[in-house]
């Protein structure tokens, strides 16, 4: 199984930051569940505001890039309206649909990891400036599978290979029993390899 990352692995950084997260501040709204699970995380957050407002705490999160996983169920939410009314429309990189059609015909299941949701997952890839890339995608993970820098979280998927831009991602997958790939793609920060394979288009894979 092949494992991907999404933010500077598939996706330009600039477009997660730069649209997707204003995106979901400038169109906030919340309906009763989504105040319950945002009011239960902030009751178990040691390093919360003083008091508990949803749009106050949700900013909170998002100034400080919580990996929430109520923010990351809002925020998908938000993304789905945007995606779903031509207000939104993701950016792969164009070396992506061609690995995951080969990866594909190769019979080679491939998976996606992110810290945001498995629906934001989803609309990002069925949305894509390539298309509809989801046929090629056989599973999702977020961060309900656990913490993306604990080897734990790897077990849970299994095995294979993951790509990543993150060192301390991959770090955490190979001490799960991993094959780990850096990706260095425009604009992510440098970093060293720490003895990984480095690869900056999935067509050197």
């Amino acid at each position: 199984m092949i494992v991907l990352d999404i933010e500077g692995t598939t996706t330009p950084i600039s477009f997660v930051r730069e649209v997707l997260f204003p995106y979901a501040r400038a169109n906030l709204a919340f309906d009763d569940a989504d105040r319950v699970a945002l009011h239960a995380e902030y009751e178990r957050d040691n390093e919360r505001p003083a008091t508990f407002d949803p749009k106050t705490y949700v900013h909170w999160l998002m100034d400080r890039d919580r990996k929430s996983t109520a923010l990351k169920s809002l925020q998908g939410k938000l993304w789905r309206h945007g995606y779903e009314h031509g207000e939104l429309r993701s950016i792969v990189y164009d070396d992506v649909p061609r690995a995951l059609a080969r990866w594909h015909r190769a019979g080679t299941p491939i998976a996606i990891y992110s810290s945001g949701s498995i629906e934001a997952q989803q609309l990002l890839f069925h949305h894509s400036n390539h298309g509809d890339l989801t046929p090629y995608l056989s599973y999702y993970f977020d961060s309900t599978t656990g913490p993306k820098r604990e080897p734990a979280s790897y077990r849970v998927i299994g095995s294979g290979m993951f790509i990543s831009d993150v060192v301390e991602e991959l770090v955490a997958a190979r001490d799960a029993g991993f094959a780990c790939v850096l990706s260095l793609r425009p604009g992510n920060a440098p970093v060293a390899a720490h003895g990984f394979q480095v690869v900056r288009s999935f067509d050197e894979l």
